[in-house]
């Protein structure tokens, strides 16, 4: 991490409008030794001259659970994140409110998600707000998800099972795909249109 610091130090641009509120809509963290990106590198990130007021966690795989039902371990991302959050709530690191909304995972296709998604509104509380879902995938390059899907997953029938308990618990969606994919999140998104 020491040379992308140096690499940032020397593009550190001043900011053209510092009283403009921002909200970060897109953040990971993880320690994933020996690299690591915690609240302390994201708050220098973020106390660059910007008037950034909140930030939204999105799902990239961290701190997942060690143990217990293998279904259950991406709760674990939610618990440190929400960790985070409440320590930054406190108003000890300053006024920005890191992690404010987060985005998790969790495998649609499971029978019984459900139980997998409310897990994840426990463990974040009113900052989780839905999961996110890397689909990409291509006829050529095959599946660049860090989780190895292949084509059609978002009108897989279990997958679409699984979303369809999203909207109950008042959560939303994200994907990650391809350009060339667009037409599956177009039909999914009207085969769902209130989620």
């Amino acid at each position: 991490m020491s040379e992308l610091r140096a690499w940032h130090r020397l593009r550190r641009e001043t900011a053209i409008e510092p009283e403009l509120p921002i909200v970060d809509a897109h953040h990971h963290l993880w320690h994933r030794p020996p690299e690591r990106y915690q609240l302390d590198e994201l708050l220098a990130d973020l106390n660059s001259g910007h008037a950034v007021r909140a930030t939204c966690f999105v799902e990239c795989g961290a701190m997942y659970r060690a143990d217990g039902p293998e279904v259950l371990r991406p709760v674990g991302e939610t618990e440190y994140v929400n960790g985070m959050a409440a320590a930054s709530a406190s108003g000890t690191y300053g006024d920005v409110r890191v992690g404010a909304a987060i985005s998790g995972y969790a495998d649609l296709r499971l029978e019984g998600v459900r139980g997998v998604l409310q897990a994840h509104v426990m463990a974040g509380g009113s900052r989780f707000r839905g999961i996110r879902q890397q689909a990409q995938h291509d006829p050529v390059l095959g599946s660049l998800a860090r989780r190895q899907v292949g084509a059609g997953l978002l009108a897989d029938p279990a997958f679409r099972r699984g979303f369809a308990e999203l909207r109950p618990l008042g959560l939303v969606f994200e994907v990650i795909v391809f350009f060339t994919q667009q037409q599956e999140v177009t039909d999914l998104a009207r085969a769902f249109p209130d989620t």
